[in-house]
């Protein structure tokens, strides 16, 4: 449950200089900060569920948790420290508001198709690389043969994927049987309307494109 006070967009630099150290893992984590702070203050609703796949360099998601109010401001100095809940990579355990324990590449897209599964409106953030992993790929075939409209997959493509797919990334879930929205990852209103879009009978992927 969120604690009281709560920050604005313009605080997420300073939380973010807040963390410290050589595992921020920079570009990973600051391509998904406009995505997550559109999704935790324009988009999810209290019985939704998001689940962060791409838990590597995880600093832009505890500084939104933090603006928030689910975290301690003063938590965040702490990050990657012996004693901190704040690892580098998140821990449903040890951090409130994290859905799923993540860093382990493909993860997180599988067990959305299972919350989605049980009822849930699930939106599961993946990075462009992690889709090398194929266990994603199954969970989007699977989730596209039984028109899972519950799920929302948001792909952050910062042009670090090995293997592309000939058309884009959207071309292949397109290919699945899903609905396709593409934008500019930094666009806060058009990030809002493509991950608000109808889709009741199938999923829908958006795919956020961010540049240095």
């Amino acid at each position: 449950m969120a604690i009281a006070t709560q920050l604005g967009y313009d605080d997420l630099p300073e939380l973010l200089t807040l963390q410290t150290g050589d595992e921020k893992h920079d570009w990973s984590a600051l391509s998904t900060l406009d995505v997550l702070w559109v999704l935790y203050d324009r988009v999810l609703g209290e019985d939704d569920r998001f689940l962060l796949s791409k838990g590597h360099g995880p600093t832009a998601y505890y500084a939104v948790l933090a603006a928030k109010g689910f975290i301690p401001v003063e938590a965040l100095a702490g990050f990657g420290s012996f004693d901190s809940p704040l690892g580098y990579h998140p821990d449903r355990v040890l951090v409130p508001g994290v859905e799923i324990s993540s860093g382990s590449l493909g993860h997180g897209l599988p067990i959305a198709v299972g919350v989605a599964l049980a009822g849930r409106r699930t939106f599961c953030l993946v990075g462009d690389g992690e889709l090398d992993e194929g266990s994603n790929w199954e969970a989007v075939q699977y989730a596209g043969r039984i028109g899972l409209g519950r799920l929302t997959a948001v792909v952050v493509d910062n042009h670090s994927s090995t293997y592309h797919w000939p058309g884009g990334i959207g071309a292949r879930f397109e290919l699945e049987g899903w609905s396709v929205a593409r934008v500019e990852g930094r666009d806060h209103d058009a990030l809002e309307h493509a991950l608000t879009l109808s889709h009741d009978d199938w999923p829908h992927a958006v795919i956020a494109e961010v540049r240095r």
